[in-house]
């Protein structure tokens, strides 16, 4: 009698980004998935370590390369655990920039999300379609900041500028003719503003072009529909947070539950699912799209009617302007004081949440006093919900393990760290 023993086999890792760095080893019976290990730490850098040798600012742009699809929402909570120490008050310009921001990402995210989800499971089209609406909103980060990805963009205090009156244009070039430059520079003539004014009215519409191409696919349903259950109990028993936890069943959302910022004064609905499975936790990422572009709204129309200053005054934390910087010695003194030895922060130690795309992001940081973190500790949503793969793929095929990773839309940079 010949013996019987299950097959381990390497899954992954297979590309140098996203899920891509994730190595699963899987002990399979036949195609059917017996245990799941997951081993990470193929993308590690020590961010909590190298802040302790930084400056506070210094390492806000280390924030922005942990979820690298989620740029500014990871500076947000870092950004507010620093203004919790120093107990300081953000101009109301800069909440609404920021929430707007954020939101921003979120749709950022789910677009990525949602377009390789159905990319990893064999549907071409979607990514292309996302990927169209990512660039509009990346070139809104870029007007900004100066960057597409890691903006560095809010500071503590607020933010690094207001927002810009003009977007930059495509020229004609040998690739695009005059007429096709005329039509991308259609949205482009006004402020960043009038741009996403202009993007928000359409992105609704787009919305419901993935919902053609996805929703009732029959392949998508086959692939999605009862994969990867996960109970409200069980949900909250392994700490998941946002789609993950939102598609069980459980209605769980910072922005509501803790609001910070000015999330409190916004109207938006938090969708949940019914069945805990892929598909669910695909259609409240589909939805959170929709109530993030209704938040984009509100916050533009409130930012038309209310200029004011877009960081604090207080010059031990923010720079003072260039102008008076360059006619004013105590300026000068602050500028050089506080771009060679930074801000001292006072001694406590805090933690700050913020409802990323993903879930929870939150910052644990302790001050000594002095000019660095004592201790940075991140707390990553992607993590927890890795952590549940053993429990979640057991007894599916090797063909829904990849519906799984794309459903909890892991990103690497954050959960190694």
């Amino acid at each position: 009698m010949a013996e019987i023993r299950n097959y381990t086999i390497n899954f992954g890792p297979q590309h140098p980004s996203a899920h891509g760095v994730l190595r699963l080893v899987l002990e399979l019976d036949g195609e059917v998935v017996e245990r799941a290990d997951p081993h990470i730490g193929l993308l590690h850098r020590g961010t909590e370590k190298l802040a302790e040798t930084r400056t506070w600012v210094q390492s806000v742009p280390y924030m922005d390369r942990l979820d690298y699809v989620s740029m500014m929402c990871n500076e947000h909570a870092y950004c507010m655990a620093i203004e919790r120490l120093l107990g300081i008050q953000v101009p109301e310009r800069a909440q609404y920039i920021r929430v707007m921001f954020d939101e921003i990402t979120r749709v950022l995210n789910h677009l990525l999300n949602i377009g390789t989800h159905a990319l990893d499971i064999g549907a071409m089209t979607m990514v292309l379609y996302t990927f169209r609406e990512r660039e509009d909103l990346m070139d809104a980060y870029e007007a900004v900041s100066g960057a597409r990805m890691h903006a560095a963009y809010y500071r503590p205090g607020g933010v690094y500028r207001d927002l810009p009156d003009r977007m930059p244009k495509y020229e004609v070039n040998k690739f695009r003719n005059a007429k096709v430059v005329k039509e991308l520079n259609a949205a482009r003539d006004g402020s960043l503003l009038d741009f996403l004014e202009d993007f928000t009215d359409r992105f609704l519409r787009y919305c419901d072009e993935y919902e053609t191409l996805l929703t009732d696919n029959r392949i998508w349903k086959q692939r999605t529909v009862g994969i990867g259950v996960v109970s409200p109990e069980q949900a909250k028993a392994w700490g998941f947070t946002g789609p993950m936890l939102r598609g069980s069943g459980v209605e769980w959302d910072l922005r509501r539950k803790q609001p910070y910022e000015v999330y409190d004064r916004m109207e938006f609905e938090v969708p949940v699912g019914v069945n805990g499975d892929c598909y669910d936790r695909y259609l409240c990422r589909m939805e959170e799209m929709r109530q993030s572009n209704h938040i984009i709204k509100q916050c533009i129309t409130w930012l038309r009617k209310n200029p004011g200053p877009v960081i604090v005054d207080n010059h031990k934390v923010a720079p003072p302007p260039r102008a008076s910087m360059k006619s004013n010695m105590e300026e000068l003194i602050h500028h050089f004081k506080l771009f060679t030895e930074g801000m001292h922060v006072p001694e406590g130690e805090v933690y700050a949440g913020v409802e990323h795309p993903k879930g929870e992001f939150g910052v644990y940081a302790v001050s000594d006093g002095a000019n660095k973190p004592y201790r940075i500790k991140l707390r990553a949503p992607g993590f927890a919900h890795l952590a549940a793969m053993d429990e979640i793929a057991r007894g599916h095929m090797i063909a829904d393990v990849v519906a799984i990773i794309g459903t909890m839309d892991v990103v690497f940079g954050e959960i190694d760290r």
